[in-house]
């Protein structure tokens, strides 16, 4: 199949790995495009090889045992191919599900991007719940150690992320921060008695934002308060170490991770269906879906160059029809399984996971 062979010519160029599996990989994600799907015994079905299927399903489940990936070298070059020398807003959060009994829990750290974040690093928890303060902060720890400090222009979390270690970490470092927290948090102000976060924003009618003007004290740290009130009644309370005035609109970013996990699951990959129980072999995985995903948007944004998106009404609003990342997907999903699609337009399509191109440098 041509297009393999021109996958693992790209590939080549950007990891290190031995000729067998740059093979394979390249297999199993030309398979994941066509299948949609992580299922291994539907990839070992779209896996272009002479082999009788149950010998490719073998295979697929001795490279997800035995290859050893270098996780660093993977969020170098994502990171390259999106975000090299730009300033970035860093999210965190969890995703999760059950096979069976088996709990599958995976704490992200992605970055904001066009509507939909680009996932970074990844690590598999080895319980049912939330991730500890620790594990948070040992997943910023890590980017940083990677990619420094000196871009990031926020943290956005939720809720369960709120902590007196994440806050205290953030302010040491100078690193901003935009974490919603608690109604009920406990907040004090100079030297006033304690008094709940969701007491400051009781003014608040539906649709209405506003700041607090003066610093609180929470989980032992100085904050500044951001709240807003949506026309449902639900108050959110954003905690920074910044000027409150943009707090709420920059914490609303955080739902782009949520927007990735979706495109990972019913809306792209169907990584729920997964037989996949084993941490290790779920966390590889996810690096082939990471890959996956960001090849997909970058053609789904180069594709909208040259036919732009159609946008339709919904409700009150007028929306895309598709995202980059489907708009991609389904473009890909075209050029490798219908047989007039010529292989210069793969070559094009490849050519988008070069870091030192860039979108519009690839020709049209």
């Amino acid at each position: 199949m041509k297009e393999v062979s021109e996958l693992h010519r790209i590939l080549s160029k950007i990891f290190v790995w031995n000729k067998a599996r740059l093979d394979c990989f390249s297999q199993v994600l030309i398979a994941l495009f066509i299948t949609r799907t992580v299922n291994l015994s539907e990839l070992a079905v779209a896996m272009a090889s002479r082999t009788e299927i149950a010998s490719r399903y073998k295979r697929l489940q001795r490279f997800f045992r035995y290859f050893r990936i270098d996780y660093n070298v993977i969020a170098k070059f994502i990171f390259n191919l999106f975000f090299s020398g730009k300033k970035i807003y860093i999210t965190i959060d969890r995703t999760n599900w059950f096979w069976g009994k088996a709990k599958i829990n995976i704490l992200t750290l992605a970055i904001a991007y066009e509507g939909v974040a680009i996932p970074i690093f990844w690590c598999l928890l080895n319980k049912a719940g939330n991730a500890t303060a620790v594990e948070h902060r040992a997943m910023i720890v890590r980017f940083i150690k990677v990619f420094g400090k000196v871009n990031i222009v926020g943290v956005l979390a939720d809720r369960e992320f709120a902590s007196a270690t994440l806050f205290a970490f953030c302010n040491k470092n100078a690193i901003p921060f935009y974490i919603r927290i608690k109604e009920g948090a406990q907040v004090a102000i100079r030297n006033q008695k304690w008094l709940k976060a969701e007491k400051l924003f009781s003014h608040l009618n539906l649709r209405e934002k506003s700041e607090f003007q003066m610093t609180v004290w929470i989980y032992g740290e100085k904050v500044y308060l951001a709240g807003s009130r949506s026309e449902r009644g639900e108050l959110m309370i954003v905690a920074t170490n910044q000027h409150p005035q943009n707090a709420i609109a920059i914490y609303l970013r955080r739902w782009e991770i949520e927007c990735l996990f979706s495109c990972l699951k019913g809306r792209g990959f169907c990584f729920e269906e997964t037989h996949l129980t084993d941490r290790a072999r779920i966390k590889k995985m996810m690096a082939l879906l990471a890959i996956g995903f960001c090849w997909a948007h970058k053609t789904g944004e180069w594709r909208d160059g040259i036919k732009p998106i159609r946008f339709s009404k919904h409700r009150d609003s007028i929306r895309p029809q598709n995202s980059y990342m489907r708009y991609g997907l389904d473009y890909i999903r075209e050029i490798i399984v219908n047989p007039f699609k010529k292989i210069w337009v793969f070559r094009k399509i490849l050519a988008l996971l070069e870091p030192n191109l860039t979108v519009q440098e690839v020709a049209l």
